[in-house]
């Protein structure tokens, strides 16, 4: 695994300005909007987390349960520095789960083990926007008044920003950019040749996630792709339920 202990006290004073910044220029309704935000971030991060550990654990590796991590608790998955970047700055991460490859089954091999546990993340994650916008289509649906409530504009604010959480959530990670899970998960796919000289660079493609991510680069390369997904799941979950 790369050591970036210096990079990351580097990293760390520059997202810290960013909160400052990101405080400093709030308004109410950015505030509000935080506000609706915030429980899509904890559901996003505590499914995400715990999706690479059941996946892990499902293969034989048990470091996840004797590390605590088999459960929905976010207190057990949320990074309490990540978590306060992500809300302030937009740029955060959870408490990563730690595996061990060596401990699954031989059914399959360990390359192929740490795949399917990167990819439990961001599948997870695409689950819960399908969840949340049945959600929120039988609140539409059978609640109508309810919609129309002051409490029923905060709850569908809710509903609406876990969807677009869990689908940017799930889409970012499968960037194939180290320490993502999309480095992880085409790992499996690459020749040996192929995986000596991405360890090679490593820490040069890690340079290139971290300015992709700080620059916000990243989410205006993804903005695109989430919010298409994001169109298509309500056109198609709205057509079977008879509200296009």
């Amino acid at each position: 695994m790369y050591n970036f202990s210096f990079d990351k006290r580097v990293l760390y004073v520059i997202l810290a300005i960013m909160v400052v910044l990101s405080i400093a220029g709030m308004t109410r309704s950015y505030i509000f909007s935080l506000l609706l935000t915030l429980p899509g971030v904890i559901i996003a991060i505590t499914f995400h987390e715990f999706a690479h550990a059941f996946a892990a654990y499902k293969l034989g590796d048990d470091t996840p349960k004797m590390q605590g991590r088999l459960n929905l608790n976010p207190l057990s998955h949320l990074d309490p520095i990540g978590f306060v970047l992500l809300i302030f700055a937009h740029i955060g991460w959870g408490k990563p789960v730690q595996i061990n490859p060596r401990n699954f089954d031989r059914k399959i091999s360990m390359s192929a083990g740490e795949a399917i546990v990167s990819v439990a993340g961001p599948a997870m994650n695409f689950i819960l926007a399908i969840v949340f916008t049945v959600i929120y289509f039988l609140i539409i649906k059978f609640a109508p008044a309810f919609v129309l409530t002051q409490t029923g504009i905060i709850v569908i604010g809710m509903v609406q920003a876990t969807i677009v959480v869990n689908i940017g959530l799930g889409v970012f990670n499968l960037i194939p950019l180290p320490p993502l899970d999309g480095s992880k998960i085409f790992r499996n796919f690459m020749s040996y040749n192929v995986k000596a000289w991405l360890d090679k660079y490593e820490n040069v493609f890690y340079i290139i996630f971290l300015i992709l991510w700080i620059t916000g680069l990243a989410g205006t390369i993804i903005s695109p792709i989430i919010e298409l997904i994001a169109e298509g799941l309500i056109n198609l979950i709205g057509l079977l339920f008879g509200i296009v």
